[in-house]
């Protein structure tokens, strides 16, 4: 793990959290520009994906850090982190392995209305019982 320099603690110091303590995230491919996933994350996570590389965000149902892909494979790698004009949100330019969705899906962004009417517009890429073994 690399130690961050004092001008980036600093900034995420400067970052708008919650009450909860935590800023969305949205994911994204560095590449393609494909958004992949909208996600939470704290100061601690925000830390942790800085200094490893490895995106980690803050799991909100089991109220713990969460690296991507510790338990599918699917693993996320930062390229780049940025923040909006009102420091509120970031955007993470993001390396995806495999599919970014619980789905099994490359995108969580799969549902379109269209017409009036919702419709599936991604498919399943990946069996999700066979990424979380269950």
């Amino acid at each position: 793990m690399t130690e961050l320099s004092p001008a980036t603690n600093a900034f995420i110091d400067g970052l708008k959290v919650d009450a909860d303590g935590l800023i969305p995230a949205i994911a994204q491919q560095h590449d393609t520009g494909e958004v992949l996933m909208l996600a939470w994350m704290n100061r601690e996570s925000i830390r942790s994906t800085l200094a490893s590389g490895r995106v980690v965000y803050w799991s909100r149902s089991r109220q713990a850090l969460w690296r991507k892909g510790e338990s599918s494979g699917q693993v996320q790698h930062l390229v780049e982190l940025r923040a909006d004009c009102d420091r509120d949100c970031l955007l993470l330019l993001v390396d995806q392995t495999g599919v970014a969705c619980h789905t099994g899906r490359r995108s969580c962004f799969f549902t379109a209305l269209r017409n009036g009417e919702p419709a599936i517009v991604a498919e399943i890429l990946a069996d999700p019982s066979k990424l979380y073994g269950h």
